[in-house]
């Protein structure tokens, strides 16, 4: 598989990176925030990470749902692949390593490649809609109670990266409409690929275009599922996103973070992280995290919760995943 060519490279480059985010965390008060590691209270952080593989475990019944198909995908298959796709999510750039080896190990259950790709793709079209609306749901939660900082630079970010989100999610509405559609988006493609030389491979574009159609037209036939599959991934998100209330509580400081409160920067954090492309937002993330976490921890017990946090919901997701792959690879053999 051509994503695999690159995992190794990528992994290099994320292990700098996050060296350079630990360098920059650690290096003012690294005895503090190492006591305050070790004095967190076991049983919060066990809970965050209950929820983070309760997150990943919700996104597979969904893939379970979508396949449709109990003779060739168990739902225990299902949430291991979900598990598997994490490593290939956080080690390529804006996660984009996880549907290719979802739909590989999808015909590795004797599903056709045509139908592993319409199920992948279905997936992520559920997926989107669910964090539009979370997002949008922190957006107007937030002007509403102004809870965070009016930094011109982060307010620019969540922007952005709401915008790119709704683009999407507009963009498969769009050609979900008609054949017709999907034949003007071709020809807008075409007129943009000659604005830049015709870098892109048409043949590709228009075959992803094509697979999209589809793919709605088959989503337009099972309403029910379009919408178990929308609220569950709203709860999925919603579990990932409320484990830093754990974490924090773990550090044994009271605070005004409530759950509200951490759903809304934790949508805002994953908004920004959306936008960096480097596997993970790594970097972006941690921005993120610290400011609009900042204003309600301490710095040393905020530095101590972003490593925690993230060590939960992305670094353990891609060691799991990664150590689940390897044996599956070992199987096969």
């Amino acid at each position: 598989m051509k994503i695999l060519k690159n995992i190794k490279k990528n992994t290099i480059v994320l292990c700098i990176i996050t060296f350079i985010v630990l360098f920059i965390l650690l290096k003012d008060d690294f005895d503090n925030i190492v006591s305050i590691l070790f004095r967190m209270d076991i049983k919060y952080i066990l809970l965050a990470l209950l929820f983070y593989l309760l997150s990943i475990s919700i996104k597979g019944l969904v893939n379970y749902l979508i396949v449709h198909n109990k003779n060739k995908l168990s739902i225990r298959e299902a949430i291991k692949h979900n598990v598997i796709t994490q490593f290939f999510n956080g080690v390529t750039p804006f996660a984009s390593g996880g549907q290719p080896m979802e739909i590989y190990m999808l015909t590795e259950h004797d599903i056709s490649l045509a139908k592993a790709t319409n199920y992948t793709l279905q997936s992520f079209v559920l997926y989107q809609v669910a964090l539009v609306i979370c997002g949008l749901i922190a957006v107007i939660y937030n002007l509403y109670s102004d809870l965070f900082t009016t930094n011109y630079f982060l307010r620019e970010c969540v922007l952005l990266g709401f915008v790119i989100n709704i683009i999407v999610v507009i963009f498969l509405i769009f050609i979900s409409f008609s054949k017709k559609s999907v034949v003007i988006a071709k020809k807008i493609f075409k007129r943009v690929n000659k604005l830049f030389h015709n870098r892109f491979d048409e043949e590709k574009i228009f075959k992803v275009l094509d697979d999209f159609y589809q793919t709605e037209r088959e989503l337009k036939k099972n309403k029910k599922l379009v919408i178990l599959g929308i609220l569950l991934n709203i709860v999925s998100l919603v579990c990932l996103y409320v484990t830093p209330l754990f974490v924090v509580s773990g550090l044994h400081e009271t605070t005004n973070l409530t759950f509200i409160h951490t759903i809304t920067a934790s949508a805002y954090v994953y908004i920004i992280g959306s936008c960096v492309p480097i596997p993970g937002g790594t970097g972006g993330i941690e921005y993120g995290f610290t400011q609009f976490f900042g204003m309600l921890i301490p710095n040393s017990q905020l530095q101590a919760s972003l490593i925690s946090w993230r060590f939960i919901t992305y670094y353990f997701g891609i060691i799991i995943g990664a150590i689940l792959f390897d044996f599956e690879k070992k199987v096969e053999r």
